[in-house]
């Protein structure tokens, strides 16, 4: 059943990691994906994503390098239901599931899908592992694409254990939970050598670099990537102990644009 030629495929389509920044202007999407994905991208008519205002955009700037196989405003973009975006949908449940298949549809008729989330790579970090999953219930061929996975860029630029690691997303705002998760975090990768990647939205960056400092012990390793693959982009790692007492590594970091925490040993 898998791959059957009746049906079409899903192609996990990364983006471009600067949506939603204010930069001066655009970058081609060439700068950052590679010919192949554009390919792919531009002929593709039938989408599921995350956005669709920021899916029109990435689309125009594909058709900059690569003619699209139909007009803008003929594309079949659909969005991921709203409590995907909100809460994830990481974890199978029954009405998430039932919604991705549907969300499948065209494929069965045929129509090969992109999925696509407003940056980087479409279910990591971001929704879309529900339709993944359908995907592969339903028999179809399943094809990531190659471009800009934040996470890995900023794991291979952060001089921590790259063999072992795990992205735990968000930690809690409240400042007494998130303390606790954070040495929670902190025990299992001075213990096990295990590197955690955390994140968080921009405007939080502060206080989650800030709490990160008062909370892990002097001698474990905390790496800061700002604006990975942009223009100004700035990576820190260094020794907590370090960027308490050396204000430059802080100072030199764009915390309103995205970051990528690490901390390990």
């Amino acid at each position: 059943m898998n791959g059957s030629p009746a049906c079409g495929r899903l192609y996990l389509v990364p983006t471009p990691l600067d949506f939603g920044m204010a930069l001066p202007e655009a970058a081609p999407a060439s700068q950052w994906l590679p010919t192949e994905t554009l390919a792919v991208a531009a002929r593709l008519t039938h989408w599921v994503t995350e956005n669709a205002k920021s899916t029109r955009a990435f689309l125009k700037r594909v058709e900059h390098t690569h003619g699209l196989a139909a007009p803008l405003q003929s594309q079949d973009i659909v969005e991921l239901p709203r409590s995907a975006n909100k809460k994830g949908d990481h974890t199978p449940q029954a009405e998430v599931e039932a919604q991705a298949r549907a969300l499948l549809a065209p494929a069965l008729q045929g129509h090969d899908i992109g999925l696509v989330s407003e940056a980087g790579m479409p279910a990591i970090a971001d929704p879309g592992s529900s339709v993944v999953r359908a995907a592969h219930t339903l028999g179809l061929t399943v094809i990531p694409l190659t471009g800009p996975i934040s996470l890995m860029l900023a794991l291979a630029a952060s001089g921590l254990n790259g063999q072992s690691f795990a992205f735990v997303g968000y930690v809690p705002q409240e400042a007494a939970e998130r303390s606790r998760r954070l040495r929670e975090l902190e025990a299992l990768a001075l213990k096990s050598g295990q590197t955690q990647i955390v994140i968080e939205t921009p405007y939080r960056n502060t206080a989650l670099l800030q709490a990160l400092l008062q909370t892990l012990q002097p001698h474990t390793r905390l790496a800061v990537c700002c604006a990975l693959s942009l223009p100004g982009q700035v990576t820190r790692s260094a020794l907590v102990s370090d960027w308490k007492h050396d204000r430059r590594l802080q100072a030199a970091l764009p915390l309103d644009t995205p970051a990528v925490f690490l901390l390990g040993r």
